[in-house]
């Protein structure tokens, strides 16, 4: 749904007060045709200028800059916000003066966010670029302005973001398409699962612009895919199997996204309590961001081979669900033995593991998934998990989480705790069958590594940072779309 559109402009732009400007065709942004309508009332446009920078001479302060600042006792801290009253014919205008802390690409989110969160209900904010990597700062004010909603909004975010600076077209550019590829993720989280089916999420994977492949049941039954299946089996919308695929020219290496797609997650069988099956329409999350990164990798230039993997199905109940108990063979011929159908997301990602490894042979593969409660209980809200079988491809992933903001915390791989996968029927269990080990999510890790053949591999467990409890910073209530910026980086740096 909605991100503000914006426009760039040249620095000199920003010297036209406060009044609405008319560019012919904003540099470096879009065509806005309607620019030239943008109304002109008074308190309809805000001025935005980082902490330092000169201001045009057709902006008078009622005081000089410094003085303001050290009336309001203004640090400079990133997100910080002086807000001064200007002049603006015979009305009030406003000017924000806003901070950018150290300049990181941290802070400039921040900043970012802050400064477009303040421009919520007007007809635009004109903010004029800081030093440093911009991108980020775009982002940050970009991804501040999303809304999901289905009717009529409530308060709905400025209607444009007036960039303005010299030389800037490539980082407002790249953190446009950083956002706008955030914003496909939380928008197909956020999707209600009456509308968002595996069929459903299969066509708005196609539309991606990379080539796509879609399995149907008749064909994931024909394959061997038994994980889909099963977990599917027990919905009246079947499951599905897609393959998004991107090969530049000349492209080096080859990586395998794995992405878990539950479009709705009752637990199956072993039913969730009603508090826990309220959210689990973003029970798709890590699929949503495996469908947006390959849609991003084109315009981003990225020179690595990818193809995203995003296994899709309902986890119902009803006469034709599995059953604990049950044994399911999975892709390639592993049996697993499901204790418990609520762990049905290592299930489908299985399939997916096994079918990369056996068919594609990728030199790396990344999985990502909403996977285990117990995640966020480790690591709260704030940190994703990440569980490797490589130290350079882990360490690769947690800088890449660094430096976009989606950090990651390094979880162990412990061999010790193989042995609550056995079970007494088949290859392996899905869950633990007694409470010898109890480390949910480190088995479960353990039980994804067991269909990825020995390659360099790394789990994302997102299960704490998906979802949004609160419009924040960069956040909105619902899907956060975390995992698509750090992807994004990590590939443009390969």
């Amino acid at each position: 749904m909605p991100i503000a559109p914006y426009l760039l402009l040249p620095r000199a732009s920003y010297g036209q007060g406060l009044s609405a400007v008319t560019p012919s065709r904003a540099a470096g942004g879009p065509d806005r045709e309607g620019s030239a309508d943008l109304p002109a009332a008074p308190d309809a446009r805000l001025l935005a200028v980082p902490f330092g920078a000169d201001l045009a001479p057709e902006i008078d302060l009622p005081l000089p800059a410094g003085a303001l600042l050290a009336h309001y006792e203004a640090k400079g801290e990133a997100g910080e916000i002086v807000e001064v009253p200007v002049a603006n014919g015979d009305a009030v205008g406003r000017v924000l003066l806003y901070g950018v802390g150290d300049a990181s690409a941290t802070a400039l989110r921040k900043a970012g966010a802050a400064v477009a969160r303040r421009g919520k209900g007007k007809d635009a904010i004109r903010i004029v670029l800081p030093g440093g990597p911009v991108a980020a700062f775009v982002e940050g004010a970009l991804l501040a302005t999303y809304t999901f909603r289905i009717g009529e909004p409530k308060s709905p975010p400025a209607a444009v973001l007036e960039f303005v600076g010299d030389g800037a077209e490539a980082e407002v550019a790249r953190g446009e398409v950083v956002a706008g590829a955030v914003a496909l993720a939380r928008d197909l989280a956020n999707m209600p699962s009456s509308v968002k089916t595996p069929a459903w999420l299969a066509e708005r994977a196609a539309e991606q612009g990379v080539a796509a492949k879609v399995w149907d049941e008749e064909e994931l039954r024909s394959g061997g895919f038994g994980g889909i299946l099963a977990v599917g089996q027990g919905s009246v919308n079947p499951p599905r199997l897609i393959q998004l695929s991107y090969s530049p020219e000349g492209a080096t290496g080859h990586v395998v996204l794995v992405g878990k797609g539950i479009t709705y997650d009752t637990g199956g069988l072993s039913l969730k309590p009603t508090e826990g099956m309220k959210f689990m329409k973003t029970d798709m999350a890590g699929g949503a961001v495996v469908i947006a990164v390959l849609g991003a990798l084109a315009a981003l230039g990225v020179r690595v081979r990818v193809t995203g993997l995003i296994a899709t199905a309902e986890n119902s109940f009803s006469g034709t669900a599995q059953r604990p108990s049950d044994v399911i063979t999975q892709y390639g011929g592993r049996t697993v033995e499901v204790l418990n159908t609520d762990a049905e997301g290592r299930l489908v990602m299985a399939d997916a593991l096994a079918y990369a490894d056996a068919e594609l042979d990728p030199d790396v593969m990344v999985d990502i998934a909403t996977l285990t409660g117990a995640i966020s209980i480790a690591l709260s809200k704030h940190l994703g998990a990440v569980f490797a079988s490589d130290d350079d491809l882990a360490a690769e992933l947690t800088g890449a989480g660094e430096s976009t903001g989606e950090r990651l915390w390094r979880m162990p791989l412990i061999d010790d705790y193989v042995p609550a996968l056995e079970s007494s029927v088949a290859d392996l269990a899905n869950i633990e069958s007694g409470s010898t080990y109890g480390a949910g999510s480190i088995t479960a890790a353990l039980f994804l590594r067991e269909f990825t053949g020995k390659r360099p591999w790394a789990h994302l467990d997102i299960a704490g940072v998906g979802r949004s409890t609160a419009d924040e910073g960069i956040f909105s209530k619902g899907a956060t779309g975390y995992g698509v910026r750090l992807l994004l980086d990590w590939l443009s740096s390969r």
